[in-house]
């Protein structure tokens, strides 16, 4: 998900790194990918999972490379401002350098290759040592369009992200107490198929309980989008760790079911109606794009942070493998709940009460921590979208108007409908799609021109991505735009059909 990793300045070692990119990315939209793996089929679904991990690995290294270059170049322009004030020091005494002849100093940046600066630090000179910011990337390399379409993409998918917060916390409280039988401990994973109009306390029915769990977490939660908040060291400490009790244990439960021969799965091996969810659901389950500068900053050594980040994707693929193999086997595909944790709920699959309360209130306490965090994040670039040099907003827009347009939307959209699998996959189709695939290629295509121009074409970005062909970056556009234009049919199709 998106947020901040560390505090600036704090460094760490490239295997805290692992950890660290590992936490992020499996969030809690893997929780969504049991029952997406179950719509598609399965072998469908794992040739998915893999190619999809390819790309984003492949992704992330244009990033990382971006990364180097945005680094190369404030570095360089401050060499340049420093040798300037030098010169001007020295005009005095008739002084002059035979190639800083040109009048304007932006110009000659932008156009001359620096040969002293090579000379004087070639091997450093793309080293990450400054947080630069994925909008602060598409601000040095992109257009006045370009940026644009950058931060609109990423305000649409942290919508996206919001309005899927918005959903899961009130479905998991719903489906936790809500019961016909009076017994609402046992009553959530059983094969009762529930609707939204059944009753949940007396006269009021289920999605009345969900939107009155809906309106409680906006009064609690939206209040902090008007003020600057911050995560701290211990709440990530505390979420991670929640995080991975929850995920070793329902693998741990599908397994101890599964050798009992209580397993009920059948999974087919291809459904081709699925594909559109899982897709999403499995962009999304590999973001870390938005959020690399604050991850891979800080690591003290990153000579081979490109290995560092393939191993990895490797156990982060085999991780969701094997939660969703074991949750598409343990539990019928009829029965698998949007968000897996509730599958856990019923007293006949755990019987220890605690450990059913735990997995079903799970996503209620760690997305709550993060609601606030995503919330203040869209907010600020809402902000940066329509700030003008020198420009400030009066009180009335800063305070009230932009944290408005950041909450009320994925609010409304909860309302709406709580349908988990769709808002995921159409978060990570649409948005995840730009962030994770297009903005990056561009990012590295751009990145590449402008080094060139600056240093020279001799010169070799040491954080070069392995993808260095230019064939990469054209096959991930493709893909990319390709992507748009499956899913669009693919919901076209759907609809007409109803």
């Amino acid at each position: 998900m998106a947020g901040g990793i560390t505090d600036t300045g704090e460094l760490y070692s490239p295997y805290v790194g692992l950890v660290y990119m590992f936490n992020l990315i499996v969030g809690t939209g893997a929780l969504t990918m049991p029952k997406a793996f179950a719509t598609a089929g399965w072998l469908v679904s794992l040739v998915l999972l893999m190619f999809l991990g390819f790309m984003s690995y492949m992704t992330t290294t244009f990033v990382v490379e971006a990364m180097a270059a945005a680094n190369a170049q404030l570095r360089w322009k401050r060499m340049e401002k420093r040798k300037e004030d030098d010169e001007d020091e020295d005009s005095s005494s008739g002084v002059s350098d035979s190639d800083v002849l040109l009048q304007d100093g932006y110009e000659r940046a932008e156009t001359r290759p620096i040969l002293s600066v090579q000379r004087r630090g070639s091997a450093n000179i793309f080293e990450i040592t400054e947080r630069v910011e994925m909008g602060q990337m598409a601000s040095m390399f992109f257009n006045k369009v370009g940026v644009n379409l950058f931060y609109f993409c990423i305000i649409i998918y942290l919508y996206g992200d919001l309005a899927i917060y918005a959903a899961a916390v009130p479905v998991s409280l719903m489906q936790v107490t809500c019961s016909v039988t009076g017994n609402h401990s046992c009553s959530v994973g059983d094969s009762t198929k529930y609707n939204d109009t059944d009753k949940c306390w007396g006269p009021i029915r289920r999605i009345d309980a969900y939107r009155l769990y809906l309106a409680a977490f906006t009064l609690l939660l939206g209040p902090f989008t008007f003020f600057n908040v911050q995560k701290t060291k211990y709440l990530q400490i505390m979420t991670s760790l929640m995080r991975w009790i929850a995920f070793i244990l329902m693998i741990i439960l599908a397994l101890i079911r599964i050798s009992r021969g209580q397993a009920e799965g059948h999974p087919s091996m291809a459904q081709l109606s699925g594909i559109r969810n899982l897709f999403g659901v499995c962009v999304y389950s590999f973001m870390c794009q938005h959020s690399l500068p604050s991850l891979i900053t800080p690591i003290s050594k990153k000579k081979h942070v490109n290995k560092l980040v393939l191993l990895d994707y490797i156990l982060i693929l085999a991780f969701y493998s094997l939660l969703s193999f074991t949750a598409i086997y343990c539990f019928r595909n009829d029965t698998l709940m949007d968000m897996y944790t509730l599958n856990f709920t019923n007293c006949e699959i755990v019987s220890v009460a605690f450990i059913r309360y735990f997995l079903g209130l799970f996503p209620v306490f760690t997305i709550s921590t993060n609601f606030p965090i995503i919330a203040v994040t869209l907010r600020n670039n809402w902000k940066t979208l329509f700030h003008r040099e020198g420009g400030t907003y009066p009180w009335l827009v800063d305070r009230i108007v932009f944290p408005a347009i950041t909450l009320i939307p994925p609010v409304l959209v909860a309302f709406c409908t709580h349908d988990l699998e769709s808002l995921v996959g159409i978060t990570g189709a649409y948005a995840g799609n730009g962030i994770q695939y297009l903005i990056p290629a561009f990012l590295a295509y751009c990145s590449r021109k402008d080094t060139q121009l600056v240093f020279g074409s001799g010169t070799v970005n040491k954080h070069l991505s392995p993808f260095r062909h230019s064939f990469w970056i054209v096959f991930v556009l493709i893909w990319g735009f390709s992507c748009f234009i499956f899913v669009t049919a693919n919901i076209v199709l759907s609809e007409s059909k109803l």
